[in-house]
């Protein structure tokens, strides 16, 4: 089962200002993320934040939020950004594939790829762009989703995923943009 761009929408989930500081290599997560966010607008990939409780864990991530558009955001208050029902009714909430990243791995991103899956959705889990609080959290939350029928992923392999093919301008462009 390969990602296709045209099937699928980018899940951010709580990449938030008072949660960053405490996250496994954050850098490295925000990185990933904003890595993802930019090659998803850059070939129509929608993409959905969503907030964990926005007053307690603050915003999300300034560099993210300001690449996003308001219509994109998802506030939540269960851990399963699928729980309250508004991620399916966002922009891209009825695509059939969503390609996850975000924090924290064991607990929010966990229990909304479940939920996803549970839901039929096809839920691909960006490894270089999830965190958790401990690494070790991280390891057992990818591996219990990939034994629930999560696909564990590179960034890299979304992007030659949605690109599908050589040759085109776009792949030389996102080539040249995000691969080299």
């Amino acid at each position: 089962m390969l990602i296709h761009a045209e099937r699928s929408t980018l899940l951010l989930v709580d990449l938030q200002e008072r949660l960053y500081p405490a996250i496994h290599d954050a850098a490295g997560v925000l990185e990933a993320g904003l890595w993802l966010t930019r090659l998803a607008q850059r070939l129509g990939v929608p993409v959905i934040c969503s907030e964990q409780y926005p007053q307690g864990l603050g915003p999300t991530m300034a560099a993210l939020r300001a690449l996003l558009p308001d219509d994109c955001l998802v506030e939540k208050m269960h851990f399963s950004a699928v729980a309250e029902g508004a991620l399916f009714r966002a922009p891209g909430g009825e695509r059939a594939q969503f390609v996850v990243a975000g924090t924290e791995a064991h607990v929010c991103v966990q229990q909304t790829v479940l939920d996803l899956i549970a839901a039929g959705r096809r839920v691909f889990v960006v490894d270089d762009a999830v965190g958790s609080r401990r690494s070790s959290d991280k390891a057992l939350a990818l591996e219990r989703m990939r034994a629930h029928g999560a696909d564990i992923v590179s960034r890299e392999m979304v992007a030659f995923e949605w690109l599908g093919k050589a040759g085109t301008d776009v792949f030389r462009a996102v080539s040249r943009e995000f691969i080299r």
